[in-house]
């Protein structure tokens, strides 16, 4: 599937400082992931069983509004995220698609203005045809002329998946 809006990985500089030290504060814990299926926000795939993994606090409109002057106040939100324990190189290929959009998966896509405050949000129950789903969530979401970017969140854990900019 062609996608018109794009996911986005978690920053190479971001993921750099995150193997150093993450947003909470904490060093990474590296482990050899065991069972696989974990999701990498580094390049947006899942893990694959004995790849070297880090679950990290990561804190993705801090970090934005660290490079824009924004003020998300109490919209800063940081919570659990994996990442490789090494550098990866990021996504393959052009255009990955919506990772982890299963059939079944609930997520909450939350939108924020320029100053990194919440304009709204929406709960998905993803369908069958789970990737036209997202987009269709995604245009809503960009509808709005206030809506310079889109968080996809896992409702179950609350764990961050991506970010999709204002096209």
């Amino acid at each position: 599937m062609t996608t018109t809006f794009h996911a986005e990985p978690i920053a190479p500089t971001a993921l750099g400082e995150l193997r150093i030290r993450d947003d909470a504060g904490s060093p990474p814990h590296p482990f050899t992931d065991e069972e696989g299926d974990a999701p990498l926000r580094c390049c947006l795939r899942s893990s694959t069983v004995g790849e070297r993994i880090a679950l990290v606090s990561y804190a993705p409109l801090r970090r934005w509004a660290a490079r824009t002057a924004a003020d998300p106040g109490a919209y800063d939100e940081q919570g659990p995220v994996f990442i490789h324990a090494e550098e990866c190189g990021g996504p393959a290929g052009d255009d990955p698609g919506y990772p982890w959009a299963r059939p079944g998966a609930l997520r909450v896509l939350r939108r924020y203005d320029s100053r990194g405050h919440i304009t709204g949000g929406r709960m998905l129950d993803l369908p069958g045809d789970a990737d036209a789903a997202l987009e269709h969530a995604l245009a809503e979401a960009f509808a709005d002329p206030t809506t310079a970017q889109v968080h996809v969140r896992a409702v179950e854990y609350g764990c961050y998946h991506f970010r999709v900019d204002r096209p």
